[in-house]
């Protein structure tokens, strides 16, 4: 006679699991906005186990992840959604950003291209592919993703500042200042925009400019290390090596790892025929950075 075989119920797809699933993914979504980062890690894993299907649970660990700067196993995650879901480009969007807090900046490009071609209105992700073709000196290119989210958004202060940047890469200063000046219009806070502005001044020779954009800046930030760091560099242009001086040892102390505080004020000890100072610091901007041509 025939044995009829018993029905195998999948527990990972009955609706109670799924349901729970989602329970589960809500729960890690709240830990995740407390800050428990850790603890949503736990719960998104859950619901995972219980539902393997889950793209929000995959993508879900993959940001809690982040938060915990575990960027390789973030990635695995977003790579598993994205093959549950090749359509959704918050995902790929996401895995680029992993990828960029790596230095993969080659590959993050292509995860934000991926991320436009799904949804061409998608300013954060041209926004991100600019930053990232910046790190590899992709200027023109990069260039274009931030005209690309102006036109989207004539409002977005954060794409003027990040032009204003790039236009400093390229040397086009008188650009960059127009830029700087949309950002610190919409968010006079903005004590980086003044400091780069500041740099486009300087390049310009606006020096009295330059060193009021630093100040400005120092007296929104006092703790702003690049501030002080700037406003030597200009300080030793107008050869008041004392004053620079000054500046370059309120960087170092606020930002102790800082080659380029060291190299620059050697040679403004130089200047001052302080030459066993100007030694000593050349050694340490060699020490933190040994590719510093400047300080050999």
């Amino acid at each position: 006679c025939l044995v009829l075989v018993p029905c195998i119920v999948c527990l990972s797809c009955s609706p109670s699991a799924r349901e729970k699933a989602l329970r589960l993914n809500e729960e890690g979504i709240k830990k995740d906005k407390s800050g428990d980062f850790a603890g949503a890690v736990v719960d998104f894993s859950k619901a995972i186990e219980l539902y393997p299907k889950s793209v929000k649970a995959y993508n879900n660990r993959g940001s809690a992840r982040c938060d915990l700067k575990d960027f390789e196993d973030a990635i695995a995650d977003y790579s598993i959604a994205i093959e549950l879901d090749p359509k959704d480009p918050k995902i790929f969007y996401n895995r680029g950003n992993a990828k960029f807090k790596l230095n993969n900046y080659t590959d993050a490009v292509g995860d934000f291209d991926k991320a436009i071609e799904l949804n061409p209105q998608f300013k954060e992700a041209y926004g991100n592919r600019g930053l990232a073709k910046r790190k590899t000196n992709d200027f023109e290119s990069a260039l274009e993703d931030f005209n690309k989210i102006i036109e989207l958004d004539p409002n977005d202060t954060t794409a003027y500042f990040n032009r204003g940047n790039v236009k400093n890469d390229l040397k086009d200063y008188a650009g960059a200042i127009a830029d700087f000046n949309k950002a610190v219009q919409s968010n006079p806070q903005n004590a980086d925009a003044y400091i780069n502005r500041s740099i486009a001044k300087r390049n310009l020779k606006d020096f009295s400019g330059a060193v009021e954009d630093c100040n400005y800046a120092i007296k929104l930030d006092p703790k702003n290390a690049a501030a002080f760091d700037n406003s030597g560099f200009i300080k030793a242009s107008l050869k008041d090596y004392a004053g620079a001086i000054a500046d370059f040892d309120m960087a170092i102390k606020l930002n102790p790892d800082d080659e380029k505080a060291y190299s620059n004020r050697g040679v403004a000890k130089a200047h001052l025929q302080n030459y066993d100072g100007a030694i000593t610091d050349y050694k340490k901007a060699i020490e933190l950075n040994p590719d510093d041509m400047a300080a050999h």
